[in-house]
């Protein structure tokens, strides 16, 4: 049974948020089961939904039960513990945050969930664990994982380039379930954030979709010039309505814009077209159901990866035009935490000013 072996105990510095906009560094003893590693977080980046919880914009039921929790979900960092015959002491490694059930415990045939039976996808489980959401996250010094959660870097990729690897991740699983139609479909990606960026990238560079049949809608020109590899319009000018139909829509925009991009979706869409919704919305959102139904289109969501994109996308990312293209999302400078009161300053100037290009944290333990 995976983690009934102790074969260590680390100190890891903690930086948990205890309740909005507030970090304390906690010193917990973290013990290392069997079949699991020491990781020591060396670059994260900032997510949404990191800044959801900094800021207490989650519902108040969901703070009172997550938290206190150390965030972040982004990140690499080097092997520093645990016995591992795949992975030498200080390799660089990607860090993946979603931790399925069967990598946690061994919960045997009659007790486990269906998608550790295969009966639904992966990254589905219902006794999964994933870092900075119900679990302490990538912020501290001492991160124990389950060492397939710990994949190898490729010398080919930079570390600021590796660490884009859980969104691209994403962008990439949300796409899997299409994949077999993107070589001949029109798509159309609704979002000019870093989560349509790296959408419409991983279509580009993953798929091999050209700007031909390759759309990006957003409300900024400054962002979608940013988006060489793919035709762009500005929602603001475009008719819905009458313009040229698309077989696949990706929705990337999240919070408030998610209804209006859902439903331009829907009537851009032709009849048998797909539906992605990839962002984030802590309300419900009105869609138009009629023209659901009467073009037949096929709705579903996707929001977390699971090992196999990783490994996937670290594969993409070793090619140099899909590093081009990342870098644009690369800060030009990154932060450097070594204390709670630098993770906050790193969080609060994040919350104040969400740029288009990613917040890095550059940690020294």
């Amino acid at each position: 049974m995976v983690g009934t072996t102790t074969t260590e105990t680390v100190h890891s510095r903690t930086l948990r948020l205890t309740e909005p906009h507030v970090v304390l560094e906690q010193d917990i003893h973290r013990s290392v089961p069997e079949g699991y590693v020491v990781v020591e977080p060396t670059l994260a980046s900032i997510c949404h939904a990191d800044l959801r919880y900094f800021g207490g914009t989650r519902k108040p039921e969901v703070l009172a039960k997550k938290l206190p929790m150390a965030l972040l979900h982004e990140g690499i960092g080097r092997i520093v513990g645990g016995e591992s015959r795949r992975l030498a002491y200080s390799q660089k490694v990607v860090i993946v945050p979603y931790m399925a059930g069967k990598l946690l415990q061994d919960p045997g045939p009659a007790h486990s969930c269906p998608a550790c039976r295969g009966e639904i996808a992966d990254n589905y489980c219902s006794h999964s664990k994933f870092l900075g959401s119900g679990t302490d996250g990538i912020a501290q010094s001492r991160l124990v994982i389950p060492e397939q959660c710990a994949i190898p870097i490729p010398a080919s990729i930079p570390d600021d380039i590796a660490v884009l690897t859980e969104l691209c991740s994403v962008s990439y699983r949300a796409l899997r379930p299409v994949a077999g139609l993107l070589s001949q479909a029109r798509i159309a990606v609704f979002g000019d954030g870093p989560v349509g960026y790296l959408t419409a990238a991983m279509l580009h560079h993953a798929f091999g979709v050209g700007s031909d049949r390759l759309t990006v809608f957003g409300a900024i020109r400054e962002k979608l010039d940013q988006f060489t590899f793919a035709r762009t319009e500005m929602v603001q000018q475009y008719d819905f309505q009458s313009g040229d139909k698309v077989d696949i829509v990706v929705e990337c925009t999240g919070g408030n814009f998610s209804e209006s991009a859902i439903n331009q979706g829907i009537d851009l869409l032709a009849a048998g077209g797909h539906l992605i919704a990839m962002g984030v919305s802590e309300d419900k959102v009105p869609i138009n159901t009629r023209d659901v139904l009467e073009k037949g289109l096929t709705l579903y969501g996707s929001s977390r990866s699971s090992i196999p994109d990783f490994e996937e996308v670290l594969r993409v990312m070793e090619q140099k035009d899909c590093q081009d293209t990342l870098k644009l999302l690369i800060p030009d400078s990154f932060t450097v935490v070594a204390k709670a009161e630098d993770f906050v300053g790193a969080m609060e100037s994040a919350l104040a000013h969400k740029g288009w290009k990613k917040t890095y944290l550059d940690f020294h333990w």
